[in-house]
Formats: C-alpha cells, structure tokens, sequence
C-alpha cells in the first residue's frame, strides 16, 4: 500500500510568546512493516535533528524571537506491508527488554486491569493478543473524541469509553501485569471513508522472540493501512508533537491529518 501523508500543526497564541521549545516525533523510518520514499518537515526556523532513547528520528524547534503562532508541515510518502501475524521480525531494539515490562502512571494496572489481563491463558501468541484485544474490546467502548479520553488505562477501563490511546495503554498494562513485555506505537492509520481517523496509537507486545504488532481498536494486526512514527513506554513518550512556552497566554491548536491510500504499482 503507498500512503501519501499530509500532516499541519499550527499554534496560535493571544499574545506573543517570548521562547517556545517544541519536540517532533513524526518522521517515519523504514522498516520490516514500511518504506520510506521521501520525507519533509518544515518549521518557521531550524530543526535539530538527533535520536531519542528509543531510537527515534526526533526533530527539536527552538524559537527566541517574540512569536504568534507556529506553524509545522510534514509530508511523504510510505510504501506499507501487512506482515504474518502481525510480525515485524526484528531485534528487540536499543533498550532492554526488561524496560518494557515496568508500568508508567499511564498503564498502571489495578485490580480491574489485572483481571482482564487474565481473561485469556496465556499471552505467548499472536492469537492470544488478539484474543486479548477483543476482551478489550468487550469491556471498553472506542470513541475517538477528546472527551471520551480517559487518561490512564485504568480510567478507561473503569468508565468503559476510550481513544485509541485508552486502548493501547490498556493492552499495555494486560501484558505488563503479567510480565510480558510490550511497547507504545504512535503513527498514522487510514480507515478509509468510513471514519475520521489519522492520528492513531497502537501496541508492540513481544511474542515468540520477536515484536508483535496489535491494533487494539481493530483487535487486529497493525498493517498496510498503519504508518510507524514512534515507540516507547506509552503514548506520552511517543508523542509527535510536545513542548513549551514562556508566555502567549491562550493559545489555540489545530491539526489537519490527510492520507490517500493506494496499491503500490
């Protein structure tokens, strides 16, 4: 599948904002699951490019100069696979494994969390974690609305409604709760027509010596129609976008996500 990615940031402040860092996190890199073919990201000044922790292409902009508003553009095209069983047959990364077993505050599981992650035998399978989105799915309602987003996974699951990131920090904390180590994906995914979505979030669970890759709004394999970004403990480590501000009082975000699908010739 080639997706040609379209993607605009823009903060507009009240009044002049005096210093403002941001940090990007949406330059894809090429993969098992995905091609890159070409890239661009444009900022009102110079982007610093560097590496996270993790392994990310992570872009920093500095701005001194009063300022009000900053507006980032990011575009490119990526050749994208569906892989067997959700496989990406890679290494486990720069960082050890052990890190992904440990909970952040956002994928803390209480005791709600780790009934549901034993709701299913065991989670050594790509058909285990699939069994395990559904029972997600089952006790948690998907709404990609910024009020239905619960914040922690053990809020999502104790309201019953969520975003896509509700649902990955949930799958998150299944496995973590029963040492099996997993990782936050952040990305782009196509629905198509029928739904609003761009911005999207996803799990890594590793499963049989190698990563495993679960959507579990879809409670299905991520594929073709998904674009990696990032990876990290949870959603708020892989980000696209954070940063801040000296100054500007209100300020006002808008983002336009848009993606055309189509067969790769």
């Amino acid at each position: 599948m080639l997706l040609t990615i379209r993607h605009d940031i823009r903060y507009r402040y009240a009044t002049p904002v005096t210093y403002s860092i941001q940090q990007f996190r949406v330059t894809p890199a090429s993969g098992a699951s995905q091609l890159v073919r070409h890239w661009r990201v444009a900022a009102p000044g110079k982007l610093d490019a560097a590496r996270d922790a993790y392994g990310n292409a992570l872009h920093t902009l500095v701005l001194t100069k009063p300022h009000g508003e900053i507006h980032v553009s990011v575009a490119g095209e990526v050749v994208t696979q569906a892989l067997p069983d959700g496989r990406l047959f890679d290494e486990a990364g720069p960082i050890p494994l052990e890190h992904f077993t440990c909970a952040t505050p956002l994928t803390m599981p209480d005791a709600a969390i780790r009934a549901l992650a034993h709701r299913v035998p065991s989670l050594d399978t790509p058909a285990s974690l699939i069994a395990l989105a559904e029972r997600i799915g089952e006790s948690v309602q998907y709404r990609n609305e910024p009020a239905y987003a619960a914040g922690t996974a053990a809020q999502a699951l104790a309201s019953g409604f969520g975003d896509a990131r509700d649902f990955a920090h949930l799958l998150l904390a299944c496995c973590r709760a029963r040492g099996v180590p997993a990782r936050c994906v952040s990305g782009y995914f196509d629905a198509g027509a029928t739904e609003a979505v761009a911005a999207h979030a996803w799990t890594d669970v590793w499963a049989e010596h190698g990563w495993v890759s679960v959507d579990a709004t879809q409670a299905a394999f991520a594929g073709e129609r998904h674009c990696r970004l990032a990876v990290a403990r949870d959603y708020e480590a892989a980000a696209p976008v954070r940063g801040s501000r000296v100054g500007g009082k209100e300020e006002t975000l808008s983002v336009h996500i848009g993606i055309d699908a189509h067969r790769d010739q």
